[in-house]
């Protein structure tokens, strides 16, 4: 799992495509791993890459520096598509930590927060003014559910708690139940002697 996540202030970059499906995230012939390490390279590959491996000028995650910019800023519906872990993992490898759009596929929110990575959905409203302002620094508050930029006021989002509480912590449902092991066993104690 990544670091625990508390706030991120991030640049965002935009992907306002409606529809881009988690073949489009991560090729399928790339899902031949179990592994996260080294997924960043496959992500969005057809649109960064020209057929012979070369990087293609003209697509915008090959003209920025993906520790300035954590946050996409995707568009309607993203994420639809197979279920496949290996998407978040490839969005995480590539440098991002959360995705803001105003749908996001229910099945890849799963995999997405069962794996440190934040999808945040927001109004159209909201997106517009993150899409128009790609210049202005981005918060993003999970203790607070809050995003905050510029002189805007704060917009709230909900994740759900459970949820919430492994990306706060930076542990997955295993490393959660691992570290309740001893409250665990207390109640499986407690249940053998009734």
């Amino acid at each position: 799992m990544p670091e625990p996540f508390k706030t991120l202030t991030s640049r965002t970059v935009t992907l306002s495509q409606a529809n881009i499906d988690t073949d489009q995230i991560i090729p399928a012939r790339f899902l031949t791993t179990t592994t996260r390490e080294g997924l960043g390279r496959a992500a969005f590959y057809d649109w960064r890459y020209e057929a012979d491996g070369s990087e293609k000028p003209e697509a915008v995650l090959n003209r920025i520096d993906p520790a300035e910019h954590r946050i996409l800023l995707a568009g309607r519906n993203f994420a639809c598509g197979s279920s496949r872990e290996h998407a978040p993992w490839a969005l995480l490898d590539y440098g991002f930590r959360v995705v803001i759009a105003t749908e996001i596929a229910d099945i890849f929110t799963s995999n997405a927060l069962k794996n440190g990575f934040l999808p945040i959905v927001v109004t159209q409203a909201v997106w517009d003014d993150l899409a128009t302002h790609p210049e202005q620094q981005v918060t993003i508050d999970l203790q607070a559910g809050e995003i905050r930029r510029g002189d805007a006021p704060p917009v709230t989002f909900v994740i759900e708690s459970f949820a919430r509480q492994c990306l706060l912590d930076g542990v997955d449902t295993l490393g959660w139940l691992q570290a309740n092991m001893p409250e665990i066993e207390a109640f499986e104690r407690l249940r053998e002697t009734v």
